[in-house]
C-alpha cells in the first residue's frame, strides 16, 4: 500500500524524563515552569500540607469508582509528589494536578493526572447532563465510545482548600499511548492515517448512540462527506488566521509570550 508512518510509542522513558530523585532517595517531579511545577515550588509551607491533605482525600474518593480488583492494585501505591501541570488549549482556566505515586519501591512510579470538569458547553443547547457529577460525565463518555479506556479512569467531587466543591475526572498521565508523526509521512500514508482516523471516529459514534438511526440519517449520498470536508477546511483557514493575528500581536508587544516550553 506504499504506507509510511512513522510511529512513536509514548511509553514509559516520558514520565521518567520529568521526574528526579531527591536526596532522601525519592523519586519527585521536576520542576520545568511554566509547564510543570512541583507543589513545594508552588505554595508556601502550611498552603503546601493543605493542598497535600486534599490530594490524599481526592485519591481515597476517587478509588471508589474504579473496578475492585483495581482498587486493590492502587492500594499498594503511596503518594509521594503532586504537581500543576499546564493544560491543553480546550482546558485553558481548569486546575490539572499530576500525581506521582510509587508501587514497590523508586522503579515502580505510577502518575496519574486529575483535570478539572465543569460543565459541558452543549448544556445551554440540549439541556443538563443526566450525571451529577461532571468528572463521571466526561468518565461514561469515554468509556462508551473508545475500544479500550485507560484503566485508572475514574472521577471524583473534592472540595478544595477555597471551600469549593468541584468535580475530577482522573486518569493516567502517560499510558502506553502511541502517535503518528505527521510531519515526516509521505502522501498515500497520510491518506490511509485519514482513512483510519474516520474509521474510529465513526465506530466511537456508533458506540454512543443508534447507529441504525444515525446510518439512516447520513444516507448512502455524500452529502454529509462534502459538508464535514467543507466545515474542516473553513476551520483550518481560521486557524491559520487566528495564529497569524496573535504572532502578529506578540511581535507588536500586545500580547506577551514565551517561546520554547
Amino acid at each position: 500500500m506504499g504506507v509510511s508512518l512513522c510511529v512513536r510509542a509514548g511509553i514509559s522513558r516520558q514520565p521518567v524524563s520529568k521526574l528526579t530523585t531527591e536526596e532522601d532517595g525519592e523519586l519527585r517531579f521536576l520542576s520545568q515552569p511554566p509547564l510543570l511545577v512541583p507543589l513545594v515550588d508552588l505554595l508556601p509551607t502550611r498552603q503546601r500540607s493543605e493542598v497535600t491533605s486534599f490530594i490524599q482525600m481526592l485519591m481515597e474518593h476517587y478509588a471508589q469508582t474504579l473496578r475492585p480488583e483495581l482498587r486493590d492494585l492502587l492500594a499498594g501505591y503511596r503518594v509521594v509528589d503532586t504537581a500543576r501541570k499546564v493544560v491543553g488549549v480546550g482546558s485553558v482556566g481548569t486546575r490539572a494536578w499530576v500525581i506521582l505515586l510509587l508501587g514497590r519501591d523508586g522503579h515502580d512510579p505510577l502518575i496519574l493526572q486529575a483535570k478539572e470538569a465543569q460543565a459541558s458547553v452543549l448544556e445551554a443547547f440540549v439541556g443538563a447532563s443526566r450525571f451529577d457529577n461532571h468528572g463521571e460525565r466526561v468518565v461514561v463518555g469515554q468509556r462508551r465510545m473508545q475500544a479500550a479506556s485507560d484503566i485508572f479512569l475514574g472521577w471524583v467531587r473534592a472540595e478544595g482548600v477555597d471551600g469549593l466543591e468541584r468535580d475530577f475526572y482522573i486518569r493516567q498521565l502517560w499510558d502506553w499511548k502511541g502517535s503518528v508523526e505527521l510531519d515526516s509521512g509521505v502522501p498515500s500514508g497520510l491518506s490511509v492515517y485519514g482513512q483510519l482516523c474516520g474509521w474510529t471516529l465513526a465506530r466511537a459514534h456508533a458506540r454512543s448512540s443508534d447507529p441504525i438511526a444515525i446510518s439512516a440519517y447520513l444516507g448512502s449520498a455524500d452529502v454529509f462527506d462534502r459538508a464535514v470536508t467543507r466545515f474542516a477546511e473553513t476551520y483550518a483557514d481560521l486557524n491559520e488566521s487566528d495564529y497569524r493575528r496573535l504572532a502578529a500581536a506578540v511581535r507588536s508587544g500586545n500580547v506577551a509570550a514565551e517561546a520554547g516550553v
